[in-house]
């Protein structure tokens, strides 16, 4: 039997951690980092803190807009659906019986 694909809110779950994984680990360097007066230290430390916020910014801009784009889409697929049945309710009824008399059937095989 073949593996079950890991669904996209576990995939993204997965992500956010290791981004926050990530984040938390570069913040670590740099507080860590803090005390070494070099100069060139310093730049690096200040180049990490304005990477990190700009990564930041761009993941949350990209996760809300995704968020954005699925709940459009399924708001218009919700409404397609809404619209066939009711341009179509013997035939929904039809798909409906169909169905239910199969998961009858599978279910009445235990």
């Amino acid at each position: 039997m073949a593996k079950r694909q890991p669904t996209y809110s576990t995939q993204a779950d997965q992500l956010k951690d290791d981004l926050r994984h990530l984040s938390e680990t570069v913040e670590e360097l740099v507080n860590a980092t803090a005390k070494d007066a070099s100069g060139e230290m310093h730049d690096l430390r200040t180049r990490a803190e304005r990477r990190l916020k700009d990564t930041r910014a761009r993941l949350e801009a990209r996760g809300e807009r995704i968020y954005d784009e699925t709940r459009d889409s399924l708001t218009h697929q919700a409404d397609a659906c809404d619209r066939y049945v009711h341009e179509n309710p013997w035939t929904s009824i039809g798909i409906g019986a169909a169905a239910g008399m199969v998961v009858g059937m599978l279910l009445g095989r235990r």
